[in-house]
Protein backbone atom coordinates (compact mmCIF):
# COMPACT_ATOMS: atom_id res chain seq x y z
CA UNK A 1 0.00 0.00 0.00
CA UNK A 2 1.67 2.92 -1.30
CA UNK A 3 0.17 6.48 0.35
CA UNK A 4 1.20 10.04 -0.54
CA UNK A 5 1.65 11.15 3.18
CA UNK A 6 -1.22 13.68 4.10
CA UNK A 7 1.33 16.63 4.83
CA UNK A 8 3.29 16.12 1.38
CA UNK A 9 1.01 18.96 -0.72
CA UNK A 10 0.77 21.62 2.37
CA UNK A 11 4.82 21.74 2.62
CA UNK A 12 4.92 21.84 -0.96
CA UNK A 13 2.97 24.68 -1.49
CA UNK A 14 3.57 26.55 2.11
CA UNK A 15 7.46 26.27 2.22
CA UNK A 16 9.14 25.99 -1.38
CA UNK A 17 7.52 28.69 -3.47
CA UNK A 18 8.98 31.06 -0.30
CA UNK A 19 12.20 28.85 -0.03
CA UNK A 20 11.55 28.73 4.04
CA UNK A 21 12.61 25.57 5.81
CA UNK A 22 10.18 22.51 6.40
CA UNK A 23 10.87 20.90 10.20
CA UNK A 24 8.87 17.69 10.15
CA UNK A 25 8.64 16.46 13.82
CA UNK A 26 6.84 12.72 15.15
CA UNK A 27 6.97 9.96 16.34
CA UNK A 28 9.78 7.23 15.34
CA UNK A 29 8.73 5.26 12.91
CA UNK A 30 5.86 7.37 11.88
CA UNK A 31 7.00 7.93 8.05
CA UNK A 32 8.87 11.37 8.49
CA UNK A 33 12.02 9.56 6.51
CA UNK A 34 9.24 8.75 3.36
CA UNK A 35 7.86 11.62 3.56
CA UNK A 36 10.32 14.09 2.88
CA UNK A 37 12.35 11.22 0.23
CA UNK A 38 8.72 11.85 -1.93
CA UNK A 39 9.58 15.31 -1.56
CA UNK A 40 13.08 14.89 -3.19
CA UNK A 41 11.56 12.69 -5.84
CA UNK A 42 9.37 15.65 -6.80
CA UNK A 43 12.57 17.95 -7.35
CA UNK A 44 15.02 18.00 -10.28
CA UNK A 45 17.72 18.28 -7.86
CA UNK A 46 18.45 17.49 -4.39
CA UNK A 47 20.16 15.24 -1.52
CA UNK A 48 19.25 13.11 1.00
CA UNK A 49 21.56 13.08 4.33
CA UNK A 50 20.65 11.05 7.69
CA UNK A 51 22.78 12.06 10.92
CA UNK A 52 23.66 8.26 10.88
CA UNK A 53 25.91 8.26 8.40
CA UNK A 54 29.51 8.54 9.17
CA UNK A 55 30.63 9.93 6.06
CA UNK A 56 27.63 12.91 6.70
CA UNK A 57 28.95 13.58 10.22
CA UNK A 58 32.20 14.19 8.93
CA UNK A 59 31.40 16.48 6.67
CA UNK A 60 28.99 18.36 8.61
CA UNK A 61 31.89 18.71 10.98
CA UNK A 62 33.98 19.77 8.22
CA UNK A 63 32.34 22.42 6.75
CA UNK A 64 28.26 22.82 7.12
CA UNK A 65 27.98 24.75 3.59
CA UNK A 66 29.01 21.99 1.80
CA UNK A 67 25.54 20.26 1.97
CA UNK A 68 24.50 22.99 -0.60
CA UNK A 69 27.11 22.77 -3.24
CA UNK A 70 27.98 21.19 -6.49
CA UNK A 71 23.89 21.83 -7.76
CA UNK A 72 23.31 23.48 -11.34
CA UNK A 73 22.73 27.20 -10.70
CA UNK A 74 19.78 27.16 -12.75
CA UNK A 75 18.12 24.74 -10.64
CA UNK A 76 16.04 24.84 -6.89
CA UNK A 77 17.71 21.44 -5.05
CA UNK A 78 15.99 20.01 -2.02
CA UNK A 79 18.39 18.80 0.83
CA UNK A 80 16.77 16.54 3.73
CA UNK A 81 18.47 16.29 6.77
CA UNK A 82 17.22 13.32 8.68
CA UNK A 83 17.57 13.36 12.20
CA UNK A 84 20.24 16.30 12.21
CA UNK A 85 18.74 17.76 15.93
CA UNK A 86 21.18 15.25 17.34
CA UNK A 87 24.29 17.25 15.95
CA UNK A 88 25.42 19.68 18.67
CA UNK A 89 25.10 23.47 17.84
CA UNK A 90 23.24 22.09 14.74
CA UNK A 91 21.12 24.92 15.04
CA UNK A 92 23.29 27.47 14.97
CA UNK A 93 25.42 25.87 12.19
CA UNK A 94 22.08 25.44 9.99
CA UNK A 95 21.37 28.97 10.46
CA UNK A 96 24.48 29.83 9.05
CA UNK A 97 24.41 27.79 6.15
CA UNK A 98 20.50 28.91 4.92
CA UNK A 99 22.16 32.45 5.70
CA UNK A 100 24.56 32.31 3.16
CA UNK A 101 23.11 30.78 0.14
CA UNK A 102 24.02 32.07 -3.00
CA UNK A 103 20.97 30.65 -4.61
CA UNK A 104 17.84 29.34 -3.37
CA UNK A 105 17.80 26.14 -1.93
CA UNK A 106 14.88 24.28 -0.19
CA UNK A 107 15.68 22.61 2.88
CA UNK A 108 13.90 20.06 5.13
CA UNK A 109 14.78 19.00 8.54
CA UNK A 110 13.18 15.72 10.27
CA UNK A 111 13.33 14.69 13.79
CA UNK A 112 12.05 12.31 16.20
CA UNK A 113 12.12 14.35 18.94
CA UNK A 114 10.06 17.48 18.89
CA UNK A 115 12.46 20.31 17.47
CA UNK A 116 10.51 22.97 19.51
CA UNK A 117 12.26 22.42 22.05
CA UNK A 118 16.07 23.47 20.56
CA UNK A 119 14.44 26.62 20.02
CA UNK A 120 15.49 28.59 22.78
CA UNK A 121 18.75 30.08 22.83
CA UNK A 122 20.33 33.66 20.66
CA UNK A 123 20.89 31.41 17.45
CA UNK A 124 16.90 31.48 16.85
CA UNK A 125 15.88 29.75 13.65
CA UNK A 126 12.67 32.20 13.75
CA UNK A 127 11.31 33.28 10.40
CA UNK A 128 13.42 31.07 8.44
CA UNK A 129 11.12 27.62 8.77
CA UNK A 130 7.78 26.22 9.16
CA UNK A 131 7.43 23.55 12.01
CA UNK A 132 4.91 20.82 10.90
CA UNK A 133 3.97 17.68 13.39
CA UNK A 134 3.92 13.87 11.24
CA UNK A 135 1.25 11.58 12.91
CA UNK A 136 0.71 8.20 11.88
CA UNK A 137 -1.82 6.71 10.06
CA UNK A 138 -5.59 8.07 11.00
CA UNK A 139 -8.52 6.51 9.24
CA UNK A 140 -9.55 9.83 6.82
CA UNK A 141 -5.80 9.58 5.58
CA UNK A 142 -6.15 5.56 4.93
CA UNK A 143 -9.36 6.16 3.10
CA UNK A 144 -7.51 9.08 0.81
CA UNK A 145 -9.76 11.34 2.11
CA UNK A 146 -8.99 15.22 1.63
CA UNK A 147 -9.08 17.38 5.31
CA UNK A 148 -12.56 18.96 6.05
CA UNK A 149 -12.06 22.62 7.02
CA UNK A 150 -13.71 23.39 10.56
CA UNK A 151 -17.30 24.35 8.71
CA UNK A 152 -17.27 21.20 6.42
CA UNK A 153 -16.97 18.98 9.74
CA UNK A 154 -19.42 20.81 11.76
CA UNK A 155 -22.01 20.70 8.41
CA UNK A 156 -21.21 17.12 8.19
CA UNK A 157 -22.32 16.12 11.29
CA UNK A 158 -25.59 18.02 11.19
CA UNK A 159 -26.73 17.01 7.52
CA UNK A 160 -25.11 13.34 7.86
CA UNK A 161 -22.66 13.82 4.70
CA UNK A 162 -20.67 10.68 5.05
CA UNK A 163 -19.91 8.30 2.20
CA UNK A 164 -18.97 5.53 4.62
CA UNK A 165 -18.80 1.62 3.58
CA UNK A 166 -17.12 -1.40 4.27
CA UNK A 167 -13.34 -0.27 3.79
CA UNK A 168 -13.72 2.17 6.75
CA UNK A 169 -15.35 -0.11 9.47
CA UNK A 170 -12.11 -2.40 8.27
CA UNK A 171 -9.48 -0.10 8.28
CA UNK A 172 -10.73 1.49 11.65
CA UNK A 173 -10.69 -2.70 13.05
CA UNK A 174 -7.15 -2.70 12.14
CA UNK A 175 -6.76 0.75 13.51
CA UNK A 176 -7.85 -0.27 16.94
CA UNK A 177 -5.98 -3.63 17.00
CA UNK A 178 -2.54 -2.64 15.26
CA UNK A 179 -2.12 1.18 15.91
CA UNK A 180 -1.55 4.03 14.24
CA UNK A 181 2.04 3.29 12.94
CA UNK A 182 2.93 2.15 9.01
CA UNK A 183 4.54 -0.95 9.80
CA UNK A 184 2.66 -3.09 12.12
CA UNK A 185 -0.54 -1.73 10.80
CA UNK A 186 -0.11 -2.08 6.41
CA UNK A 187 1.29 -5.64 7.60
CA UNK A 188 -1.67 -6.36 10.14
CA UNK A 189 0.32 -9.29 11.91
CA UNK A 190 -0.06 -9.27 15.51
CA UNK A 191 4.08 -11.08 15.79
CA UNK A 192 4.77 -8.21 13.49
CA UNK A 193 3.14 -5.66 15.41
CA UNK A 194 4.93 -7.43 18.82
CA UNK A 195 8.31 -7.39 17.47
CA UNK A 196 8.13 -3.70 16.17
CA UNK A 197 6.27 -2.26 19.82
CA UNK A 198 9.60 -4.09 21.33
CA UNK A 199 12.14 -2.73 18.79
CA UNK A 200 10.68 0.49 19.18
CA UNK A 201 10.96 1.21 22.74
CA UNK A 202 14.46 0.27 22.98
CA UNK A 203 15.13 2.24 20.41
CA UNK A 204 13.17 5.37 22.13
CA UNK A 205 14.49 4.51 25.47
CA UNK A 206 18.54 3.39 24.18
CA UNK A 207 19.01 5.23 21.42
CA UNK A 208 16.91 8.31 21.25
CA UNK A 209 16.12 9.43 25.21
CA UNK A 210 20.05 9.13 25.27
CA UNK A 211 20.58 11.59 22.74
CA UNK A 212 18.43 13.98 24.45
CA UNK A 213 18.87 13.63 27.66
CA UNK A 214 22.22 11.85 28.92
CA UNK A 215 20.52 10.15 31.63
CA UNK A 216 21.98 7.37 32.99
CA UNK A 217 18.23 5.66 34.70
CA UNK A 218 17.16 4.01 31.29
CA UNK A 219 16.26 1.23 33.22
CA UNK A 220 14.28 2.96 35.64
CA UNK A 221 12.63 4.66 32.73
CA UNK A 222 12.15 1.06 30.73
CA UNK A 223 9.86 0.82 34.34
CA UNK A 224 8.00 3.77 33.92
CA UNK A 225 7.14 3.13 30.25
CA UNK A 226 5.85 -0.51 31.48
CA UNK A 227 3.70 1.25 34.03
CA UNK A 228 2.00 3.82 31.53
CA UNK A 229 -0.48 1.71 29.18
CA UNK A 230 -2.32 0.83 31.84
CA UNK A 231 -2.95 4.54 33.20
CA UNK A 232 -3.74 5.58 29.24
CA UNK A 233 -6.63 7.69 29.06
CA UNK A 234 -6.85 8.04 32.43
CA UNK A 235 -6.15 11.46 34.98
CA UNK A 236 -2.27 10.94 35.47
CA UNK A 237 -1.30 10.42 39.08
CA UNK A 238 2.32 11.49 38.78
CA UNK A 239 2.23 10.93 42.99
CA UNK A 240 1.10 7.24 42.33
CA UNK A 241 3.92 6.09 39.78
CA UNK A 242 6.15 7.81 42.01
CA UNK A 243 5.17 5.41 44.92
CA UNK A 244 5.31 2.52 42.69
CA UNK A 245 8.86 3.61 41.20
CA UNK A 246 9.92 4.58 44.60
CA UNK A 247 12.10 7.89 43.01
CA UNK A 248 10.97 11.38 43.90
CA UNK A 249 7.96 13.23 42.25
CA UNK A 250 10.08 15.82 40.41
CA UNK A 251 11.79 12.82 38.79
CA UNK A 252 8.66 11.33 37.73
CA UNK A 253 7.78 14.35 36.29
CA UNK A 254 11.25 14.82 34.32
CA UNK A 255 11.28 11.36 32.81
CA UNK A 256 7.62 12.41 31.79
CA UNK A 257 8.38 15.26 29.63
CA UNK A 258 11.35 13.75 27.97
CA UNK A 259 8.92 11.06 27.10
CA UNK A 260 6.46 13.67 25.55
CA UNK A 261 9.35 14.96 23.98
CA UNK A 262 9.99 11.94 22.42
CA UNK A 263 6.75 11.28 20.64
CA UNK A 264 6.20 8.39 22.81
CA UNK A 265 3.10 9.16 25.28
CA UNK A 266 1.04 13.24 25.03
CA UNK A 267 -1.11 14.86 27.83
CA UNK A 268 -3.85 16.57 27.35
CA UNK A 269 -4.94 19.59 30.27
CA UNK A 270 -8.39 20.27 31.54
CA UNK A 271 -10.26 23.27 30.56
CA UNK A 272 -10.80 25.57 33.13
CA UNK A 273 -11.18 29.20 31.66
CA UNK A 274 -14.71 30.16 32.07
CA UNK A 275 -16.05 27.05 33.55
CA UNK A 276 -16.76 27.17 37.36
CA UNK A 277 -15.99 24.27 39.58
CA UNK A 278 -13.51 22.81 36.98
CA UNK A 279 -9.85 21.21 37.49
CA UNK A 280 -6.98 23.22 36.61
CA UNK A 281 -4.05 20.93 36.71
CA UNK A 282 -4.18 17.31 36.33
CA UNK A 283 -3.54 16.20 32.72
CA UNK A 284 -4.94 12.86 31.19
CA UNK A 285 -2.34 10.68 29.30
CA UNK A 286 -2.25 9.13 26.14
CA UNK A 287 0.10 6.66 24.15
CA UNK A 288 0.98 7.65 20.73
CA UNK A 289 0.68 4.04 19.83
CA UNK A 290 -2.50 2.97 21.44
CA UNK A 291 -2.08 -0.94 20.45
CA UNK A 292 -0.45 -1.44 23.58
CA UNK A 293 -3.55 -0.56 25.81
CA UNK A 294 -5.24 -4.20 26.46
CA UNK A 295 -8.62 -2.29 28.23
CA UNK A 296 -11.22 -2.09 24.94
CA UNK A 297 -12.85 1.50 26.39
CA UNK A 298 -9.57 3.14 26.96
CA UNK A 299 -7.76 2.15 23.70
CA UNK A 300 -11.00 3.10 22.15
CA UNK A 301 -11.01 6.64 23.74
CA UNK A 302 -6.85 6.63 22.66
CA UNK A 303 -7.15 5.85 19.46
CA UNK A 304 -10.01 9.20 19.26
CA UNK A 305 -7.99 11.39 21.37
CA UNK A 306 -4.89 11.02 18.61
CA UNK A 307 -7.25 11.75 15.62
CA UNK A 308 -8.34 14.48 17.17
CA UNK A 309 -4.58 15.87 18.07
CA UNK A 310 -3.98 14.94 14.26
CA UNK A 311 -6.59 17.66 13.30
CA UNK A 312 -5.58 20.02 15.29
CA UNK A 313 -1.93 20.11 15.19
CA UNK A 314 -2.86 19.80 11.03
CA UNK A 315 -5.04 22.98 11.05
CA UNK A 316 -2.29 24.75 13.32
CA UNK A 317 0.38 23.73 11.43
CA UNK A 318 -0.92 24.37 7.78
CA UNK A 319 -1.83 28.01 8.88
CA UNK A 320 -6.11 27.63 8.92
CA UNK A 321 -5.73 28.67 12.65
CA UNK A 322 -5.04 27.99 15.98
CA UNK A 323 -6.36 24.68 17.66
CA UNK A 324 -5.64 23.03 20.72
CA UNK A 325 -7.01 19.35 22.25
CA UNK A 326 -8.59 19.89 26.11
CA UNK A 327 -10.20 17.42 28.31
CA UNK A 328 -13.54 18.61 30.43
CA UNK A 329 -13.74 17.63 34.44
CA UNK A 330 -14.80 19.37 37.30
CA UNK A 331 -15.01 18.98 40.75
CA UNK A 332 -18.00 16.90 40.88
CA UNK A 333 -15.96 13.93 38.92
CA UNK A 334 -18.02 14.98 35.52
CA UNK A 335 -16.29 14.40 32.64
CA UNK A 336 -16.72 15.31 28.48
CA UNK A 337 -14.05 13.47 27.10
CA UNK A 338 -12.42 16.18 24.64
CA UNK A 339 -12.85 19.94 23.98
CA UNK A 340 -11.75 21.29 20.93
CA UNK A 341 -10.32 24.80 20.94
CA UNK A 342 -10.80 27.36 17.83
CA UNK A 343 -8.60 30.39 18.76
CA UNK A 344 -8.84 30.33 21.64
CA UNK A 345 -12.70 29.85 22.10
CA UNK A 346 -14.62 26.53 22.83
CA UNK A 347 -15.42 25.12 19.54
CA UNK A 348 -16.36 21.08 19.79
CA UNK A 349 -16.57 19.17 23.18
CA UNK A 350 -16.63 15.27 22.11
CA UNK A 351 -17.41 12.74 24.71
CA UNK A 352 -16.44 9.02 23.52
CA UNK A 353 -18.70 5.86 24.24
CA UNK A 354 -18.06 2.45 23.45
CA UNK A 355 -21.50 0.69 23.27
CA UNK A 356 -23.98 2.90 24.33
CA UNK A 357 -25.63 5.09 21.60
CA UNK A 358 -28.10 7.03 24.34
CA UNK A 359 -27.13 10.92 25.33
CA UNK A 360 -24.59 10.86 28.05
CA UNK A 361 -25.49 12.61 31.27
CA UNK A 362 -23.10 14.68 31.77
CA UNK A 363 -23.44 16.74 28.52
CA UNK A 364 -25.86 19.53 30.82
CA UNK A 365 -22.65 19.92 33.00
CA UNK A 366 -21.01 21.72 30.52
CA UNK A 367 -23.02 22.73 27.28
CA UNK A 368 -24.43 26.44 28.99
CA UNK A 369 -20.95 27.30 30.28
CA UNK A 370 -19.01 26.23 27.05
CA UNK A 371 -21.50 28.44 24.97
CA UNK A 372 -21.06 25.98 22.30
CA UNK A 373 -23.91 25.01 19.94
CA UNK A 374 -23.06 21.65 19.08
CA UNK A 375 -21.75 18.63 20.65
CA UNK A 376 -20.56 15.66 19.32
CA UNK A 377 -20.99 11.70 21.20
CA UNK A 378 -18.55 8.93 19.18
CA UNK A 379 -19.72 5.30 19.72
CA UNK A 380 -17.78 1.96 18.63
CA UNK A 381 -20.53 0.51 16.54
CA UNK A 382 -21.80 1.34 13.15
CA UNK A 383 -24.81 2.80 11.34
CA UNK A 384 -25.28 5.68 14.66
CA UNK A 385 -26.38 8.82 13.21
CA UNK A 386 -28.75 11.15 15.31
CA UNK A 387 -29.32 14.40 15.83
CA UNK A 388 -30.58 15.19 19.46
CA UNK A 389 -32.17 18.85 20.25
CA UNK A 390 -31.48 19.43 23.82
CA UNK A 391 -32.30 23.38 25.90
CA UNK A 392 -28.30 23.30 25.98
CA UNK A 393 -27.82 22.75 22.02
CA UNK A 394 -27.27 20.26 19.36
CA UNK A 395 -25.64 16.87 20.55
CA UNK A 396 -24.54 14.55 17.05
CA UNK A 397 -24.67 10.84 18.24
CA UNK A 398 -22.64 9.34 15.84
CA UNK A 399 -20.44 5.96 14.37
CA UNK A 400 -16.63 6.43 15.08
CA UNK A 401 -16.45 5.23 11.17
CA UNK A 402 -18.11 8.04 9.87
CA UNK A 403 -17.02 10.72 12.28
CA UNK A 404 -13.31 9.80 12.02
CA UNK A 405 -13.48 9.90 8.50
CA UNK A 406 -14.05 13.12 8.08
CA UNK A 407 -11.15 15.21 9.94
CA UNK A 408 -7.46 14.28 8.21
Amino acid sequence: MDKIRYLASDIAELCFPKHKMAFISGPRQCGKTTLAKHLLADHNEGRYYNWDESKFRRLWAKDPSQISEGFPTNTTPLIVLDEIHKAKSWKRNLKGVYDTLTHAVDIIVTGSARLDIYRKGSDSLQGRYYGFRLHPFSLAELLMQKCNTPEAVLDNLLNHNFHVNMEATKYLQLLDKFGPFPEPLLTADARTLNLWRHTRITKIIREDLRDLSRLPELSMIEMLIALLPERAANVLSIQSLSEDLEVAYTTVKRWLNYLYQLYYAFKLPPYSKSLSRALKKESKLYLWDWSEIEDEGRRFENLIASHLLKYCHYLTDTGIGDFQLYYLRNRQKQEIDFLVVKDKKPWLPIEVKLHDDTLASNWSAFMRQLNCPYGVQVVKQDNVHQVVDTNFGKIVIISAAQFLSGLV
